[in-house]
């Protein structure tokens, strides 16, 4: 059977369908995206909301050449559909595949890299200012945020900056009430009186249609003196009946909608008639997550991306023997903060819009008043954490690794500054797989190495992990970060008694006489595998698991400097450059060790998406690398 999906290779093909075909179309592409994500994971649920809002998008409007940014890029598969990239669509995420984001080297229609959220409104703006600065008045540019997204304070900043610009940009605020959990904050309960109240929009739907909105009658001029009539009466009858104008009409922007994100023809309607409008513009609309999927649409958190699953029932695939897995580092966070909040009433858990991917939700289920969720907002749960830590309480700050470096800034003014004791927990650090570069957590060792005051460490295991996080919550620890990877642990009987792990003090694993391995964090069991394989070449490898960056265990580092090692090889999953390398070898270059040192860790180039024992291969931090540096001369 013919489909219209097949007929379409770029977003021309889309524009003398009618809207009957358009709708079918919509249908088809939701379809592929399941079938294709049942057996190649990826981002699920964002991506069935918003079919019918990327065929209006380049249906109404003239892209490459107009410029479409999608925020974050979760939502942009059926993009990446249309835009020439249909037949590749499978290798979704996977190693030398399409990538799971926008990215401009990947096709001209991607007129923007994300990963990141709240970061669209900025780049369309800078767009549609360099297109004035150019002389191009006719070049549209549009920002496709969601309202997760839209909590975040670039996007604020960008709004604000927008709104007075006179800038030729639309941003289409894609309400769904989710980001990845459940939309939190006053934003979000702003929105909601908007698309809730029904005497509001009865009435905006009946001025539109008294001002013959619903015709094509009006070209140009007209069109344009319509439309600023309806937004006039509009924005009177929102201060009526909802007490205040939104917060876009208060910072400058033509606001309309709600509408209905999943209706084709009142999109592209709207869209064309806003075409026409020049100067800064809101569209509204509602969407579902997960739409075309009861399951996703009944869980979009879950499905938010779910792994494999059965594309006609939704049932997300399992692996057998689940009793049997190590657990997952985020587990064993989330079970290890609330027996520390059990037994320590200072304590507090934070995270920014992470809930459930690093646990804190746990947490959040018994002890709601001391868990906080702030938004995509990383800048302020810092300082929100300095804050609580200023007046007496003891926050665990939990934020992946690659976000983690929004809040620079405020790690240093705000918490190492005042030497509070904010415990910084680093999720998702080192490479994280198929979410590829702007995801991977490899930078943080050498952004916060040179901080002063920090403690900064990384567990080899779960049992690591849960002695560190009590470690950090003892007296008088000042600022303490923890870092550690995405997904399993080491062992199964996790549930150790607690101890308290001296600061700045590594441990040795194995004796060896001919070569040390010294490891932080997770490869250090990849550099177990490595020594008992080099024992089969005759080699015998000390391995030493640092456990701390900062301070570092300068005992053990001279008692390795004059050891008689013939080379010393440091495995991280960090950069190499200014990375725990490089501290290890500053350190023996003040105390004149001549040992041969080599550097094992993340090259000097971002690093692509696939799985992750391809990329610690690529990168030369597994096992396997760890003995080619052994046995070099």
């Amino acid at each position: 059977m013919d489909t219209l999906l097949q007929n379409i290779n770029t977003p021309q093909d889309l524009k003398n369908l009618d809207i009957q075909s358009l709708c079918r179309l919509s249908a088809e592409i939701r379809q592929y995206i399941i079938e294709t994500l049942a057996s190649h994971p990826g981002h699920l649920a964002s991506s069935l909301g918003t079919v019918e809002l990327t065929l209006a998008l380049h249906r109404v409007f003239n892209t490459p050449d107009d410029k479409l940014v999608w925020d974050v890029g979760h939502q942009a598969y059926a993009h990446k559909i249309i835009t020439g990239r249909r037949l590749q669509f499978p290798t979704i995420r996977t190693y030398g595949g399409l990538s799971g984001f926008p990215r401009m080297d990947e096709s001209p229609y991607d007129a923007f890299g994300t990963g990141h959220s709240s970061t669209s409104i900025s780049a369309a703006l800078g767009m549609a200012m360099a297109s004035k600065l150019q002389g191009n008045e006719s070049r549209q540019h549009i920002a496709v945020i969601g309202d997760g997204s839209m909590t975040g304070g670039e996007a604020f900043e960008a709004l604000n900056n927008a709104g007075v610009s006179k800038a030729n940009i639309l941003v289409v605020l894609n309400d769904n009430g989710i980001s990845i959990d459940k939309a939190v904050g006053g934003l979000s309960r702003n929105l909601t009186r908007i698309t809730s109240s029904r005497r509001y929009n009865a009435l905006k739907e009946r001025v539109w249609n008294m001002l013959g909105g619903g015709t094509d009658k009006g070209k140009g001029r007209r069109r344009h003196r319509r439309v600023g009539v309806y937004q006039y009466l509009t924005f009177m009858a929102k201060t009526a009946l909802l007490g205040e104008p939104n917060l876009f009409e208060a910072l400058g922007f033509r606001y309309f909608g709600p509408i209905d994100g999943h209706d084709m023809d009142e999109l592209v309607s709207t869209l064309e008639k806003l075409r026409d409008l020049k100067g800064p513009k809101v569209l509204h609309i509602v969407t579902k997550k997960g739409k075309g999927l009861r399951s996703a649409e009944q869980n979009p958190v879950v499905y938010h991306a779910p792994g494999p699953f059965d594309a006609t029932t939704g049932l997300r695939q399992t692996s057998g023997h689940q009793e049997s897995q190590p657990p997952k580092y985020q587990d064993v966070f989330g079970h290890t903060i609330i027996e520390l909040a059990e037994r320590n009433p200072r304590i507090v858990g934070i995270t920014p819009a992470m809930l459930t991917g690093c646990s804190l939700n746990m947490m959040k289920d018994v002890m709601p008043d001391r868990t906080f969720d702030v938004g995509i907002a990383e800048q302020h749960a810092v300082t929100f954490s300095a804050g609580l830590a200023a007046q007496g309480l003891l926050p665990f700050c939990n934020i992946y690794s690659s976000f983690m470096q929004r809040a620079f800034d405020q790690i240093i003014h705000d918490v190492a500054l005042q030497h509070l004791p904010v415990v910084m927990c680093l999720d998702r650090a080192g490479l994280v797989g198929d979410d590829g570069a702007t995801h991977h957590g490899v930078f943080d060792i050498a952004y916060l190495r040179f901080i002063p005051g920090l403690t900064i460490c990384a567990p080899m295991d779960d049992h690591e992990l849960r002695n560190l996080m009590f470690t950090s919550q003892l007296p008088d620890q000042g600022p303490f970060v923890i870092r550690y990877p995405r997904g399993q642990a080491v062992n199964v009987d996790w549930h150790n008694e607690m101890e308290a792990v001296p600061i700045g003090k590594g441990r040795r694993l194995v004796d060896g006489t001919d070569v040390a391995i010294l490891s932080l964090g997770h490869p250090g069991n990849d550099a177990l595998v490595a020594a008992r394989q080099l024992s089969e070449y005759g080699i015998s490898a000390a391995v030493y698991d640092m456990r701390f960056v900062k301070p570092l265990d300068t005992d053990l580092l001279d008692s390795v400097a004059h050891h008689g090692f013939r080379r010393i090889i440091t495995v991280e999953d960090g950069v190499r450059q200014g990375g725990f390398g490089s501290a290890v070898l500053e350190y023996f270059a003040q105390i004149g060790c001549s040992t041969p040192v080599t550097i094992l860790g993340i090259p000097d180039h971002f690093i692509t998406h696939g799985s992750l024992s391809q990329l610690h291969k690529d990168c030369g931090i597994d096992a396997e690398s760890i003995i080619a540096a052994a046995l070099a001369n």
